[in-house]
């Protein structure tokens, strides 16, 4: 058994990655996962598979709400069961029921990341809907406003910078090796 599988054991709860969109949530999650040697899940690719429809059609059909709900539940189910990576949605920490759930059955980890790397990570991308409806830049901004406070109540914060994904990988590595050890 490697020590990051020890790790994962000693752990003995899921992961829950945060942030916003271009963070690195689920590049990240992927590696991490393989890493600790434990599934991992993207809970935007879960809402898709069970909407039956990507986020942005969705997004047009029912609106935002009812995403949310959506995605509460989605996640809520993804929660249970093994040992996990989780990589979710921009928004799905800021719901009180959602962050509550992760508080309370994983360890979450935000990966922040600053403006100009999430307008970069994500320029020239489609897919996310809440960038369709004006300046990416201002519309991040506006989010990093609201999200980071609500982010910030993470166990973990891990910053990302545009390096490779491994070296993100190692500081949340390390980050839960120090949550692991025994308290004195």
């Amino acid at each position: 058994m490697t020590a990051d599988e020890e790790l994962a054991e000693r752990l003995g709860r899921s992961i829950v990655l945060v942030g916003l969109m271009g963070s690195g949530k689920s590049c990240v999650g992927r590696r991490l996962a393989a890493r600790l040697k434990v599934a991992f899940i993207d809970s935007d690719a879960e809402f898709e598979a069970a909407a039956g429809c990507t986020i942005s059609d969705y997004f047009a059909r029912f609106g935002e709400p009812s995403f949310r709900d959506g995605e509460r539940k989605v996640i809520a189910r993804l929660m249970e069961g093994e040992p996990k990576v989780l990589a979710t949605g921009g928004g799905a920490f800021v719901d009180p029921e959602t962050r509550a759930r992760i508080k309370d059955e994983a360890i979450s980890v935000w990966i922040r990341a600053d403006l100009d790397l999430l307008v970069k990570r994500t320029s020239g991308r489609d897919h996310r809907p809440l960038l369709k409806t004006g300046d990416p830049r201002e519309i991040l901004a506006r989010l990093m406003e609201a999200r980071y406070p609500l982010y910030a109540e993470a166990d973990i914060v891990v910053d990302t910078t545009d390096e490779p994904p491994e070296v993100t990988v190692a500081k949340i590595i390390d980050q839960l090796a120090i949550l692991s050890e025994p308290k004195a």
